[in-house]
This record gives C-alpha cells, sequence and structure tokens, in this order.
C-alpha cells in the first residue's frame, strides 16, 4: 500500500485543480486564511470522497443513493482509508442525551447496576433480600377475609412478539386462561397478537377467595410455587378491584411489601418505560416532550418526583457503594474516574463486574485526555459547545481502537485553555500512533508545532485562494518567504497590540453568582471598554457570562417582572438598554437559510431586480424573487436549490436539484437580469465579488461591507445556512449588529469569536470589535485565543481549575496585571508571551 493519499486535480468549490499528497499514518495540519480551500480540500474532497466509497462496498439498496449522493470534483485519490469526520457540530439537539449516553458510558452504567447493584426499598430504604414462597403465601395471607384473588404467571412483561408458541405451549399444560394486556383471555380461543406491540401476558394459575384455613394456605403455596416455576421467580397477585401486586423469589421488601420486578439494564433506562421517571417521562423536567422548543429545556425547573434524576423510584434505589446510578452519573468525569478506582467488590461481584469496569474506566480516562474531566455524565449534550462535542467524539473514536483509519477534525483545539490543549495534542499522537492518519484543520500555534506535515492553503479567501502555498514539515513551512502562515509561526508577523489606555465609564456588576460550579464571585464589568473572560475549560466562564449574567440582564432590560436567574443581584444596569449574544448557533436549520436573507440584505437586492424595467413590464414585484413564496421559485426543490436525501444508515445528503439546477428560481425568473446576471448569479457571487458588482448601490454596498469587516469576503451570499461553520455563523450575526444603527449602549457577548480564524483575520476581527467599543459600546467576550487577550483592555480570569474545583475568580484587571498573577493559568501564559 502507498505510504500517502495521493490527489490529484482537486476543483470542489474553490479548490483550482490542485495536486496533493498526504504522507499516512502522520498527524497532518491543513492550515491557512478562513475562505482559502482546507475544508473544500479535507471534508469536500477527501472525506467525501471515503464516505462515497464505503457506501459503495454496501448492500444494493445502500448504492442505489450513490449517483444522488455525487462524487467530489476531483480526477483521483489513490491510498484513500475508511474516513471519519469529527466536526464541529453541535452533539445533540435531543433533551435525553447526555454525556453518558453519547460516550456509551451511562449504557456500561446500566449493564454494571443490572448485575451488582444492591437494591433497596425506595420507601423505608432497607436492603432488599429474595423472598422465599413461606414469606409470599404469608404476604397473600395478609388480604381481607372474603376477597376474591387470582394467582398469576407473568411469563411476558412489556415486550414485543406474537408469542403464539408460549400460549399453546400453556393451553396443552392444562390453563385455561390468561390476562393479556389487562383483558381476561379464553386460551382455546384463536389469539393474534400484534408482533410489532409490546404485550404483557399473565397465564391465570389458580382463582381463589380468601378465608381462614391450612388447605387454603396449601393450595395458595401450590399455585405460587407453579408461578414459580412458570416464570423463573415472579408471581402476580391480582385482585378484585384490579390492582395487581408483583412478587419476586429474587427481591422484595418484607416490611413495605415493596417487590422488585427483574432487575435488568432497561429499568435504568430513561429513553424506556421500564426505566423512566412516570411524571417526567425521563425528561428530567416536569414537562411532557414536545411542550417547549429544544433549545429551552435547560432552563425549565427539575420535575418534582425525580428531581431531575429522570428514572422511577425503584431504579434508584438500587446502589453500588451507596450511590445510585443517577449519583454517579452527577459525578464530573473526573470525580467518577476516582471513584471507580476505589471501589471494592466481594470476589464474585468482581468476576462479574471486571470487563464492565475497564470499560467505564478507559472511557473516563479518554474524557480526561481530552481535557473534559470536568463535564458531569448526566450533563445535556444540547448543552454543549461545538469543540466539546467534537472532543467527546474523539475520546469515543479512541475508545473504538480502530486501526487503519483516516480521522478527519475541524479546529479540536477551539474551546480549550493553552494547558489543557496539550493533553488534547497528546491523545491526537495517540490515535496517530495506534496506526491512523489524523488530518486536522487548524489555526492553533502549538498543533502546527506538534504535526508531522503542513499544509499551507491560499494565498487569498475565496475564488483568490485555492492553490497549496507550503507543504512540508513544520520547520519547511516556516522557512517558506511565500507562507503567511510560516511568517506569524516565526514571529515575523504578529497581531498588533495597541499601545492605548481607555476608561471606563462605570461598572456592571454581578453580585453573588452562584450557579453550578461558581463560587459567589461577584464580577466587575467596565462599561465601554472590551473585556476577556478567561480560564481554563470548565472554569465558568459561560456559566458565568451567558447563564447568569445573560439570562439576568435580558430578564432585567425586557421583562417588566424580572426574574434574576444565578446570582444575587446585578448592578449599574441603567447604564445600558440592550444586551446582544452573538453566539455560534446556526443562523438557520435548512438550505434556505444563508448570509444574504439574515442580514437583509436580500431583501434590497429583490427591490432592485423588481425595479428593473423588464421586471415592470412583466409585473414582477418583490415576491416574484423570493425563493420561500410560490410564483418565481422553482417548485421542484420549492427554493432550496437542493433536494434532501434521507439516507436511514447515515447523516442525510443534500443534492442539487435537476430541474432548476441549484439555481433556486424558474425560467422566467432567472430571465430578468442586472448588468447580466440573474438574481441567481447575484447569490451565487462571494461577498467580495458582489461589493465590486454593487459599488453604485449605497444601501446594499453598507451591508456587503460589514460581510467584509468581519472576515467573510469568501462566503457566498446564498451560501446555505446548513454549511456555514459555527464560527462563521457567528461572524454574519456581528455583521448583522454592525449594520444596525448603535446607540452606545449596548452589551455585546461573544463566545469564542475566533472559531475558524487564521492569525491574519484574527486582526480584522479585533477591527471590528474596537469599532463597536470607540461607538460606546461594551463588548464582553469568552476567549482563549492569546492575541485577542492580549487586545482586551480588561481580563476576568476564572479557575483555577475545571468543574468542582474551578469556580472562583483568579484574576481580574487589565493584561499587564494578568500576567503577574501567580494563581493564574492564563497569567502563566501571558507571561511566556512576554506581556506585562
Amino acid at each position: 500500500m502507498s505510504n500517502a493519499i495521493v490527489i490529484k486535480g482537486a476543483r470542489e468549490h474553490n479548490l483550482k485543480n490542485i495536486d496533493v499528497e498526504i504522507p499516512r499514518d502522520k498527524l497532518v495540519v491543513i492550515t491557512g486564511l478562513s475562505g482559502s480551500g482546507k475544508s473544500s480540500l479535507a471534508f469536500d474532497t477527501i472525506y467525501a470522497e471515503g464516505q462515497r466509497r464505503y457506501v459503495e462496498s454496501l448492500s444494493a439498496y445502500a448504492r442505489q443513493f450513490l449517483e444522488q449522493m455525487g462524487k467530489p470534483d476531483v480526477d483521483s485519490i489513490e491510498g484513500l482509508s475508511p474516513a471519519i469526520s469529527i466536526e464541529q457540530k453541535s452533539t445533540s439537539h435531543n433533551p435525553r442525551s447526555t454525556v453518558g449516553t453519547v460516550t456509551e458510558i451511562y449504557d456500561y452504567l446500566r449493564l454494571l447496576f443490572a448485575r451488582v447493584g444492591r437494591p433497596h426499598c425506595f420507601q423505608c430504604g432497607e436492603e432488599i433480600t429474595a423472598q422465599t414462597v413461606q414469606q409470599m403465601v404469608d404476604g397473600i395471607a395478609a388480604l381481607p377475609e372474603g376477597v376474591k384473588f387470582q394467582i398469576l404467571a407473568p411469563i411476558v412483561r412489556g415486550r414485543k412478539g406474537e408469542y403464539r408458541k408460549e400460549l399453546l405451549d400453556m393451553r396443552r399444560a392444562g390453563y385455561v386462561r390468561a390476562r393479556i394486556d389487562d383483558k381476561i383471555v379464553d386460551l382455546g380461543e384463536e389469539i393474534t397478537l400484534d408482533k410489532q406491540k409490546k404485550h404483557t401476558i399473565d397465564i391465570i394459575v389458580d382463582r381463589l377467595v380468601m378465608k381462614p384455613g391450612d388447605a387454603l394456605m396449601r393450595r395458595l403455596a401450590d399455585s405460587v410455587e407453579t408461578s414459580l416455576k412458570l416464570t423463573g421467580g415472579l408471581v402476580g397477585v391480582l385482585t378484585e378491584d384490579g390492582k395487581t401486586q408483583l412478587y419476586s423469589d429474587a427481591l422484595a421488601c418484607i416490611k413495605c411489601g415493596v417487590s422488585y420486578p427483574e432487575i435488568a439494564p432497561r429499568i435504568f433506562s430513561f429513553n424506556s418505560p421500564h426505566g423512566a421517571c412516570p411524571v417526567c417521562d425521563g425528561i428530567g423536567y416536569s414537562v411532557r416532550p414536545g411542550d417547549f422548543e429544544e433549545e429551552d429545556f435547560t432552563l425549565l425547573e427539575p420535575c418534582e418526583v425525580c428531581h431531575g434524576a429522570r428514572l422511577r423510584p425503584e431504579s434508584l434505589a438500587i446502589k453500588i457503594a451507596k450511590k445510585s446510578i443517577a449519583d454517579v452519573t452527577h459525578l464530573s468525569v473526573r470525580a467518577a474516574a476516582e471513584f471507580f478506582v476505589s471501589l471494592k467488590f466481594t470476589d464474585r461481584e468482581l468476576v462479574i463486574a471486571h470487563r464492565i469496569l475497564k470499560e467505564i474506566r478507559e472511557r473516563l480516562g479518554f474524557l480526561v485526555n481530552v481535557g473534559l474531566d470536568y463535564l458531569t455524565l448526566d450533563r445535556a449534550a444540547a448543552t454543549l459547545s461545538g469543540g466539546e462535542g467534537q472532543r467527546i467524539r474523539l475520546a469515543t473514536q479512541i475508545g473504538s481502537g480502530l486501526v487503519g483509519v483516516l480521522y478527519i477534525l475541524d479546529e479540536p483545539s477551539i474551546g480549550l485553555h493553552q494547558r489543557d490543549n496539550r493533553r488534547l495534542l497528546q491523545t491526537l499522537l495517540r490515535l496517530r500512533d495506534l496506526g491512523n492518519t489524523v488530518v486536522v484543520v487548524e489555526h492553533d500555534a502549538e498543533t502546527m508545532a506538534a504535526a508531522d506535515y503542513i499544509l499551507d492553503m491560499g494565498p487569498g479567501a475565496g475564488s483568490h485562494g485555492g492553490h497549496v502555498i507550503a507543504k512540508g514539515t513544520p520547520q519547511e513551512v516556516m522557512g517558506d518567504p511565500n507562507s503567511l502562515t510560516g511568517q506569524y509561526l516565526r514571529g515575523i508577523q504578529t497581531v498588533a497590540v495597541p499601545q492605548r489606555q481607555r476608561k471606563p465609564k462605570g461598572f456592571l456588576s454581578v453580585v453573588g453568582a452562584y450557579k453550578h460550579n461558581l463560587k459567589h464571585v461577584t464580577a466587575k464589568i467596565p462599561l465601554g471598554l472590551m473585556t476577556c473572560v478567561t480560564g481554563v475549560s470548565g472554569s465558568g466562564k459561560s456559566t458565568l457570562v451567558l447563564e447568569v449574567l445573560f439570562h439576568s440582564l435580558s430578564q432585567m432590560l425586557y421583562h417588566k417582572k424580572p426574574k434574576i436567574d444565578g446570582c444575587k443581584e446585578l448592578k449599574g444596569v441603567d447604564a445600558l438598554d440592550k444586551v446582544i449574544d452573538i453566539d455560534q448557533s446556526p443562523i438557520g436549520r435548512t438550505p434556505r437559510s444563508n448570509p444574504a436573507t439574515y442580514t437583509g440584505l436580500f431583501g434590497y437586492i429583490r427591490d432592485l431586480y423588481s425595479n428593473l424595467p423588464e421586471s415592470r413590464v412583466r409585473g414582477y414585484k418583490p415576491g416574484r424573487y423570493s425563493f420561500n413564496v410560490k410564483g418565481g421559485r422553482c417548485e421542484a426543490c420549492q427554493g432550496d436549490g437542493l433536494i434532501k436525501i434521507e439516507m436511514h444508515f447515515l447523516p442525510d445528503v443534500y443534492v442539487t436539484c435537476e430541474v432548476c439546477k441549484g439555481q433556486r428560481y424558474n425560467r422566467e425568473t432567472l430571465e430578468i437580469l442586472h448588468k447580466g446576471k440573474s438574481i441567481a448569479d447575484v447569490l451565487n457571487m462571494t461577498v467580495d465579488d458582489a461589493l465590486e458588482f454593487f459599488e453604485h448601490i449605497p444601501l446594499i454596498q453598507t451591508k456587503l461591507q460589514t460581510l467584509h469587516d468581519v472576515g467573510l469576503h469568501y462566503v457566498k451570499l446564498g451560501q446555505s445556512a446548513t454549511t456555514l461553520s459555527g464560527g462563521e455563523a457567528q461572524r454574519v450575526k456581528l455583521s448583522r449588529e454592525l449594520s444596525k444603527r448603535a446607540t452606545g449602549r449596548t452589551l455585546y457577548i461573544l463566545d469564542e469569536p475566533t472559531t475558524g480564524l487564521h492569525f491574519a483575520d484574527v486582526q480584522r476581527l479585533l477591527d471590528v470589535l474596537d469599532r463597536l467599543v470607540e461607538a460606546g459600546n461594551t463588548v464582553l467576550v469568552i476567549e482563549h485565543n492569546l492575541d485577542v487577550i492580549k487586545n482586551a483592555d480588561w481580563i476576568i480570569d476564572l479557575g483555577p481549575e475545571g468543574g468542582d474545583r474551578g469556580g472562583e475568580i483568579v484574576a481580574e484587571g487589565p493584561p499587564k496585571e494578568i500576567a503577574k498573577a501567580k494563581r493564574s493559568y492564563t497569567g502563566q501564559v501571558l507571561k511566556e508571551a512576554r506581556v506585562g
């Protein structure tokens, strides 16, 4: 096999027919300016072809989708391994997904608790032991005299199937009646059950009336023993009021009469009716699924019955080392790792639990190694950042132990403090050393220094990119005079730190913040300046800025009856009239959303086209140029330009509409031209191209300029929201804010705005943020990028560690002061960078 992946004639998106060789079994970094073609090469060419070839190896059913998937625009790729993409996408919007379920740790926990967990009575708390036949008979004999009851043998409990053989066997054994799904049926009749539905089947062993005397007790004991033999240990008692009491020769509380069903992994699943809390249905919140928007579920109150634990009381009463499964998932990854190392088992339990414990400990270790030791196992997956979600998938892949695979990652360093980045690098190198090729799209200098090979794309962005500018070892790229990245790595080029000293116009104070791991901290944010909130992963940055400050400030500014969340009070609110969180969530979830529609630019373009002479002759109004309503759009794809193909076994694939060829509009609409271009041509222009095309139309020019200023000059106006990275979506939102008329009393909050930015693009972003501050506004940024931190007027550094060992303000003040702080990891990095 070749020791390189050889790509010839790559032309996807802006790639200029390039030939590239990527060494196999190495850590390879693809870098370059934003929009230079990194993702086009890594994901849209290499990964797309790897996925296509994988599908080609599957069944005829799977292969029917091949033509629809389409082949990347490349002449040939040789030496390609099976490819796995680990991208910056939110892990899941499902409120049932947690860190534990996504990493499969929870599946192993369910198995562990089912096999060696010790059941306790959820009413009195006493440990439960097996019941003898005599104890069961005594329990049943406590029924009032004269009560009619039936002894049941529960042979099927909540399982799918037809059960013809089982019912026939029971009839041949002499049983006459059964209770199926709460209905009494005659076993002599034809019984047809839907095999797709879950059924509960109880064979009626005996029908009795409670009265004193030895004869009844003997008959009752015989019936109980018969039921135990038929079911393998279960007896049901159905009284005339319709209530059923279950007894087990394995588990029951003699004191309270509480009896456990079979302890199986499913009773610890909050996605199964056997384990889910009956009140909240396993969501953990006191609402029914569907009652709320998926983005809002983290703000809801915990369920009154399970208190957020999601499981029914019986399941929560099964314990290991005095902890329920919910107690264990409430631990941080680091604390859980310590718990499972310190566990003591009997010899018999250890034989059963040995393999399960090995899997749990390994997976927890992988999460620690990718810098996620501060996350709790019950943390909702939807609340994770893109970077955290990506590192979870990375840890899961290491756990799978695959060899000979091509892994393609998208900026895994995002969201990591410099201290934690080194652990992540060790993980990537370990993945390589297992015998895999690891390709990383990255801007982080430390990752590049650790790489075996670097590809630097450029020289510009969009149509000005798509070439390989430099390639080789980190030293070779640093020595290449054509490489802008090399110049930054050598220190020839740097992001400038202005020599300014702006004075605050007052302070916004968050007093006594206590949410999650925050230790009743008080943070002072200077108004009219740029403040950077720093700290190691999990130290409490997002909690303080987004969950406490943003939520509470929004309430105070926009609601008549404000509810402050997570702190005692906010001071200095009167100096502000707006708070805007410019986050990295998508600007839309469908291909219809794009930068032109989101920024309001498309409205002006539609007005322009509807006022053209030919348009007016035909009576075309602005609505004609909308792809959201009937009239001018292509109806085959309903204006999407793409058709969604559900792959079932793979993520959904969008393919170009065959009727309009991706242009979104019908033939008549496309006949209207401005300077020789249709509206579809305009949507296909980059921001830079459009700036030139609309140079004499001020309203359009202004909107385009703001997109250009935030570093999106290479993005196409009609580029689908589903293809924009989190960082690009954030910068589209930032451009929309820039184009609004500022009051000078706005607080702008940004979470890691440098995501996806090359060193040279960071300078452009800083200039934009500076414009907001110079207009009198306050900018608050959560960031790990050293160039942004150095440019801040003020720093609030949280720590000292992550999770329960974080949540304190370690240092606050200008960068020069932070560089002197001994307890601050950020201070140490600033000191190394000679700030101060």
